[in-house]
């Protein structure tokens, strides 16, 4: 058997969410594909920055634009695989009959107001498309299933529910070991951490909002770290800390690195995640895996992939979230329960356990 992997997001330098998920799932999927032969398709530059198995191979595609829907069907078309595997929602117009794919949520269909009318088109037909293209639809929770279905038709026979998993090992080592002098020169005493894309869709203005609140009314001595690269709406974000009257409290990073958001989540006091709609929601599992109590929201994938080990607000009240991180600072009782009872839900996500389903599917 030929398996063919659409890699051209596992090896960008700043992965995010998706690029992430193709890259944790390509380098555990050497496990259970050792022994078959897997074409990794990457863009022309891209290469593993891991080992792989002997009957693997990289195969670099050159194109301009339109990488996807011409180069790899051009590929598709002249060199076909027996199953092609695209973990980033996007089947090429020309496939193999047996393809799988993962789509990681309808966010857009969800929450229309933080996409642009572009975006909310071009996902929309790419991801109706692969739905109906793959022989195998992978969805990353039981709640992004039930949306295919309902707003999709996708039939409940062709979809697989199959788990992200939490953070690397060698990554919490390595978090262990590092220096925090860094930190304090970057973030100096006790803070409250938000790590992904600074948009609408994450609820950031919000976050800043309920800042307000808990350092005007309740007088916290916390910092806001917001941690990630601006998206779709930062603008509002942006003039929210502008006019905030703690806006010297508020620090923004930009991107950062597994390793450097390892070191953050570990020195944080609350990790804030309120977000309108995730499809998974992977940074939960991150925060809670690292010890820290989670504000999240009670909507959508949040609660199913959360537990009982993470605080649920209303996403769209600013008191609802204040409120939920005061209990969290104040309750020491509450406070430790959250940690354990989070530290204990990280554990039912693995990336091998991950690996090993998709790899099954293939097979069959």
């Amino acid at each position: 058997m030929v398996i063919g992997i659409d890699a051209s997001r596992a090896f960008l330098r700043n992965r995010t969410g998706i690029e992430e998920y193709a890259y944790r799932v390509i380098s555990h999927l050497r496990g259970p594909l050792r022994d078959e032969r897997v074409i990794l398709y990457v863009r022309d530059g891209q290469s593993p920055d891991f080992e792989m198995p002997e009957s693997w191979s990289v195969r670099p595609l050159r194109a301009p634009r339109f990488w996807t829907h011409v180069r790899l069907s051009a590929e598709m078309s002249f060199h076909p695989p027996d199953v092609l595997f695209v973990p980033a929602h996007t089947v090429p117009f020309i496939h193999p009959r047996r393809s799988v794919v993962t789509v990681h949520g309808l966010e857009f269909e969800i929450s229309p107001e933080s996409y642009s009318p572009l975006e909310r088109l071009y996902m929309r037909f790419v991801i109706r498309f692969s739905c109906r293209a793959a022989e195998t639809v992978i969805a990353v929770s039981e709640n992004t299933k039930r949306d295919l279905i309902r707003l999709y038709g996708v039939p409940e026979k062709r979809i697989r529910v199959v788990y992200e998993g939490k953070p690397e090992e060698e990554s919490q080592v390595a978090s262990r070991k590092s220096q925090v002098a860094d930190r304090k020169s970057e973030v100096d005493g006790p803070y409250l951490l938000f790590v992904g894309r600074i948009e609408e869709r994450k609820n950031v203005k919000r976050i800043v909002e309920a800042f307000d609140i808990l350092k005007g009314r309740h007088g916290i001595p916390h910092r806001l770290v917001l941690a990630g690269k601006p998206g779709y709406g930062y603008g509002s974000v942006r003039s929210a800390i502008d006019s905030s009257g703690f806006r010297n409290d508020i620090v923004e990073t930009g991107y950062v690195s597994d390793e450097r958001k390892a070191e953050l989540l570990r020195s944080a006091d609350v990790f804030l995640f309120p977000s309108l709609y995730e499809g998974f929601g992977l940074p939960i599992v991150e925060a809670q895996a690292a010890g820290v109590p989670v504000v999240t929201s009670d909507t959508s994938s949040l609660p199913e992939i959360g537990g009982d080990g993470a605080l649920y607000a209303d996403p769209f009240s600013v008191d609802s979230i204040a409120d939920r991180v005061r209990e969290a600072l104040s309750d020491d009782g509450l406070r430790s329960g959250i940690i354990r009872k989070g530290r204990a839900n990280a554990e039912r996500f693995s990336w091998d356990a991950c690996a090993e389903e998709i790899a099954t599917l293939m097979r069959r």
